[in-house]
């Protein structure tokens, strides 16, 4: 089993390549923040840590977080945000790990806005897609309906470009068209055909 990290700044178009490993080379794909949410949800260990250290004020009428109320609660608290952090990253990376060690997939894909030297020991390869200041914030505001402004605020709170490239084995220019990032997947996975991931 081939196991990738994929990454890169929001806005930067990873879903495009998450999309092309799993039609054409059958990948599995695990998104950290779609298992974080998971953990935060009504009986997992996530939910239950994070109101015992903020208070049952983060939860609704029903029990389950109320996201919108929280993330106003940390949005410009450093320490609450480094608290949350610290609880739900090694329970996400946990069950991530777990998730991998399941498949049976020939190739995964393991999709985080942040991995460090740590990450290795899940991931054989780290793949950064890089893509210009503008690009981005053009797919935001047409996506998400973002402004300018909250583009570049949501941009300026990410790692920098040169702290991603330092860890990056593999860099994929999603600047230009799908063929183009087509070739350069079918490059960083030596030229495989595709049928060897079936």
């Amino acid at each position: 089993m081939r196991v990738i990290g994929i990454t890169g700044g929001v806005g930067a178009g990873k879903s495009r390549i998450l999309a092309i490993l799993r039609e054409r080379y059958h990948a599995d794909i695990i998104q950290a923040d779609e298992v974080a949410k998971a953990l935060e949800e009504p009986g997992q260990e996530g939910l239950r840590l994070l109101a015992e250290e903020f208070g049952s004020g983060i939860l609704d009428e029903s029990g389950r977080l109320d996201r919108e109320r929280f993330a106003s609660l940390i949005f410009q608290d450093e320490e609450a945000l480094k608290k949350v952090n610290a609880i739900i990253h090694p329970l996400t990376w946990t069950e991530i790990c777990r998730q991998v060690s399941e498949s049976n997939a020939p190739l995964v894909a393991v999709e985080a806005a942040l991995f460090d030297e740590n990450s290795r020991g899940l991931c054989g390869e780290l793949w950064y897609i890089d893509t210009s200041e503008e690009n981005r914030i053009a797919r935001l505001m047409e996506n998400r309906g973002y402004t300018r402004q909250k583009c570049l605020d949501i941009m300026a709170n990410q790692a920098d470009r040169q702290a991603f490239l330092k860890l990056a084995d593999v860099v994929i220019d999603n600047n230009g068209s799908v063929d183009d990032v087509q070739s350069q997947i079918a490059a960083a996975l030596g030229s495989a055909a595709e049928d060897d991931f079936d």
